[in-house]
């Protein structure tokens, strides 16, 4: 539907240079507003003798100005409805386009991201939002807004919405096995606020920190844009190997991790490397940074408590989101900050933002505390628990000999490592040309050659819609497998030839 117009508006002018004639002043900034489209076509202007009291004129000085712009066809006036600004073509309509001002460019890893909209498998990330309860968020909603104090119009805690952080501390005490009071906690828009305040608040620049290779691209940029020194750490069958990460750099003054999933290869980190984490931040005066991105979604086995839980010293920042866990559009997310930054951290939040919008802080705070939130992610688990088997039994009958998909069950989205000898940026093209969306494993690594593989997402898709993906995954990828191997049997001819 179409955006409603405009019926009145209160004008803002410039003052009348001393100079120039009352009318002649008038019809000037008319002209202008209508020429540089601050008045937009179709905008209905206010009656003249409103206009008139505004500005301590005669109504007459009005009456006159608002003809002569109808006569040159500025205006459109109509009996009984007003008088309008008229449709002109714009002044720039024929001028040659200028040079595009200088922009930064994109970070490598996020360039050609698949944004098209409905999702199409394998988009990895997307949550189920066709199961979201949008009629029990709509009732919290409304009765929320109904019972609203002027409190929460007015300006807020920094920190955020006091009952929502109270919630959160709660939420993760008994559900990740976290250890903070609301007053450590502060909500911010996502994980990647979060990451990019305690990066530009706490490292300072030409300081080295820790990165999991391949690990995730949102978190590098954070710490690169801070101006730190960003030490890729290989990644073994544990996650981040402590041993090697110290030989690379013992002086890192942070660590970034996902230890409890890592990101995006899906194992999780041991207690007694968490322990060594934990003890090499304390020699160094270091900090742990732990991005709990998906931690809700675990399908077996007993659920992994947070590496913070066993931090004695106040060493590790929490970062976490409901964006996935209820929907992207949502951007609520929280830090746990040791009571000891707190103070730096909030002094940059404030001079960014000022505080977080308090309305949805207070319907999301709602949601949790009436158990909408833990039966809603009760109910997701199993189905993504569902929707990843299929994936895993399809991937089986299907892509054997040419994908292998991870045995992590976790998480809304996969791994599959590539085994038909193609690289991760072939396949990731080929899939998009065929109308799959897949990332690379090339977007996450940091230094030189990867492992080849596709991070595949499986959360926002029927089981059915799964398999008949698998299938044409499947197809394409034995093609190009095909069509490489005749390549090297061409060249190799051609090089054999006398």
């Amino acid at each position: 539907m179409a955006a409603k117009r405009i019926s009145s508006l209160d004008l803002a002018l410039q003052d009348r240079p001393i100079s120039v004639a009352l009318s002649r002043w008038l019809y000037n900034e008319f002209r202008r507003a209508i020429l540089d489209r601050r008045l937009s076509p179709g905008t209905r202007l206010p009656a003249t003798r409103d206009l008139a009291r505004q500005y301590g004129i005669s109504r007459g000085t009005v009456v006159a100005v608002f003809e002569q712009l109808e006569a040159e066809g500025y205006l459109l006036g109509r009996p009984g409805a007003g008088t309008h600004v008229n449709a002109l073509p714009s002044r720039n309509a024929s001028a040659k386009a200028g040079p595009l001002p200088k922009t930064r460019t994109l970070p490598a890893a996020l360039r050609g991201l698949p944004h098209a909209s409905p999702a199409r498998p394998f988009r990895p990330y997307q949550p189920a939002l066709a199961e979201f309860p949008m009629d029990v968020w709509a009732r919290v909603a409304g009765r929320g807004l109904r019972r609203a104090s002027t409190s929460l119009l007015a300006e807020a805690d920094p920190r955020g919405y006091a009952p929502l952080r109270e919630a959160i501390a709660a939420y993760l005490g008994s559900s990740r096995g976290v250890n903070c009071s609301p007053d450590q906690i502060m909500v911010v828009s996502g994980v990647q606020q979060g990451l990019d305040l305690v990066a530009r608040a706490l490292v300072k620049p030409g300081s080295s920190v820790w990165i999991e290779d391949p690990g995730y691209f949102g978190a590098t940029a954070a710490f690169r844009n801070a101006g730190a020194k960003i030490i890729p750490v290989p990644l073994d069958d544990q996650g981040l190997n402590i041993v090697t990460a110290r030989r690379l750099s013992g002086g890192a003054k942070a660590a970034y991790v996902t230890p409890t999933h890592q990101f995006p290869l899906g194992m999780s980190m041991p207690v007694e490397r968490r322990l060594s984490l934990l003890s090499w931040a304390y020699e160094a005066g270091a900090f742990v940074i732990e991005d709990d991105y998906d931690s809700e979604y675990r399908f077996e086995g007993r659920p992994i408590p947070a590496l913070q839980g066993l931090d004695k010293k106040g060493s590790v920042i929490f970062l976490g989101s409901f964006n996935k866990v209820l929907f992207p559009g949502l951007r609520l997310g929280y830090i746990v900050l040791p009571a000891r930054v707190l103070d730096p951290v909030l002094a940059l939040r404030v001079s960014v933002d000022s505080y977080p919008p308090a309305l949805i802080q207070a319907t999301l705070c709602d949601f949790m505390t009436e158990g909408h939130l833990g039966r809603h992610i009760r109910k997701m688990r199993e189905l993504y628990a569902n929707r990843l088997g299929a994936l895993q039994d399809a991937a089986g009958r299907y892509l054997a000999g040419l994908l292998d998909i991870s045995p992590v069950r976790a998480g809304l989205s996969t791994v599959g490592f590539l085994r038909n000898g193609m690289s991760s940026l072939k396949a990731e093209r080929a899939a998009a040309e065929n109308g799959i969306e897949v990332l690379g494993l090339h977007r996450f690594a940091l230094q030189g050659k990867g492992i080849e593989g596709l991070l595949m997402g499986f959360a926002a898709f029927g089981e059915r819609e799964i398999s008949q993906a698998i299938v044409s995954l499947a197809a394409l990828l034995e093609r190009r497998a095909k069509l490489d191997l005749a390549l090297r049997v061409s060249r190799s001819q051609l090089t054999d030839c006398p």
